[in-house]
């Protein structure tokens, strides 16, 4: 079954196939944080917490319709990983990795939203919670349905790059394994100035 995927003012457009087999989560670190603020729109992104409502799953099951000119993205440093939204509305979208093979996107929930069905409803609860160090405040602790979450994901992430499969992505050119858009890497001010928002 396939969810629709669209930025905030409907530019961008696509949808997510294969919605059961994603893996939902909520991350509180600092860096999902600091994307929050430097998109400004950390009263949308984040819960009270500072968690960031996140589905992961496979690039090759997410597809752009209309708009992709306008997906660019960023990252806090040239090393970190690459953090996906719409240019013209500012909308996150997701993150991935820098290596085109480690075949994962945690799609962020603002991308996801649609008044037809919850969240719950489409991909199920929340099953991990993650960098709870840098909560604000005390999110109950899931452990175990977070390991198990995370190793039946890596599951995937191993066939995909067994099966060859991690190259079908609307992120990365499948030939050069290059981002479709080159990241604007924060300087070491500009990622302390949001560090210090967060």
């Amino acid at each position: 079954m396939n969810h629709p995927l669209q930025c905030q003012c409907g530019t961008l457009r696509g949808h997510v196939s294969h919605t059961e087999s994603v893996c939902r989560g909520v991350c509180y670190c600092k860096d999902c944080q600091a994307f929050a603020h430097f998109l400004g729109k950390a009263d949308e992104m984040l819960d009270e917490m500072g968690g960031s409502d996140v589905v992961a799953t496979l690039p090759q099951y997410v597809s752009f319709t209309q708009g992709v000119d306008r997906l660019t993205c960023m990252s806090l440093s040239d090393k970190g990983m690459l953090r996906w939204y719409a240019s013209c509305c500012n909308t996150p979208i997701g993150n991935t990795s820098r290596d085109f093979k480690v075949s994962h996107v945690g799609l962020l929930h603002n991308c996801l939203q649609d008044s037809s069905t919850s969240l719950d409803s489409a991909f199920g609860p929340v099953r991990m919670r993650v960098g709870m160090k840098s909560a604000k405040g005390h999110p109950k602790a899931m452990a175990a349905s977070t390991t198990v979450s995370i190793l039946r994901f890596m599951a995937r992430l191993i066939r995909a790059r067994l099966d060859g499969s991690y190259k079908n992505t609307p992120f990365f050119d499948p030939e050069t394994g290059i981002s479709r858009v080159s990241p604007r890497v924060l300087t070491p001010d500009e990622r302390a100035r949001l560090m210090q928002a967060v």
